[in-house]
């Protein structure tokens, strides 16, 4: 028994020790990437704008492929990182710019699906996708606070960018975002409610 405590003790260290193993380099690497890619351009609100036309119309269609396939387009899962980063850094600047960025995001993006909701949505707007973005439980605030985690753990690892768009599936910010303006359009309250909740528990978490 002694013995097996001390294999699994040791075997946590060297995790964690790998964990901070990060160069300084690379630390410098991903704060710049993380900026860069929360930069409220043209194209980081054109692609906001585009994931959530595309969980929209994915909700409407209650089809679980094309909700998943707006979440790998959009970008709005580093304005919430760069957020954070500032706030632990205490950068005020960046903390306005972040959370401006973040604001105009989510406007934009309730915005487009209430239009797109209001044009394509009908009397059967809400469909069981919609619905489940609009109960948020423990599990969701554990894959919130997980997937941020992940998350920052591949910004500082190069070699692990790849696996960023399934992060992104996992955390599931947009669909929410979607589920607030399809409500807005139906006047259904108790989804708005709900998805912006969902929707505060996701961004709180990660």
């Amino acid at each position: 028994m002694t013995h097996q405590l001390a294999v699994c003790r040791t075997y946590s260290m060297s995790v964690f020790d790998h964990i901070r193993a990060v160069s300084e380099h690379d630390k410098s690497v991903a704060v710049k990437k993380l900026i860069e890619t929360s930069t409220p351009n043209f194209d980081f609100f054109f692609l906001v704008i585009l994931s959530v036309l595309m969980a929209t119309f994915g909700l409407l269609e209650n089809s679980p492929a094309v909700v998943i396939g707006s979440m790998l387009v959009a970008p709005i899962l580093f304005p919430i990182l760069s957020l954070s980063l500032s706030i632990v850094m205490s950068d005020y600047k960046l903390i306005s710019r972040a959370t401006t960025t973040l604001f105009k995001a989510l406007v934009l993006g309730v915005a487009a699906a209430f239009f797109a909701a209001l044009f394509f949505g009908g009397a059967d707007a809400i469909t069981p996708e919609v619905l489940q973005r609009t109960a948020p439980t423990l599990v969701s605030i554990a894959i919130a606070v997980v997937a941020g985690f992940a998350v920052a753990y591949t910004l500082v690892r190069p070699g692990l960018s790849a696996t960023l768009p399934g992060i992104a599936v996992a955390v599931a910010l947009i669909p929410p975002l979607a589920a607030m303006g399809v409500g807005l359009a139906s006047f259904n309250w108790a989804v708005v409610v709900g998805a912006t909740l969902f929707l505060t528990v996701n961004v709180v978490g990660i």
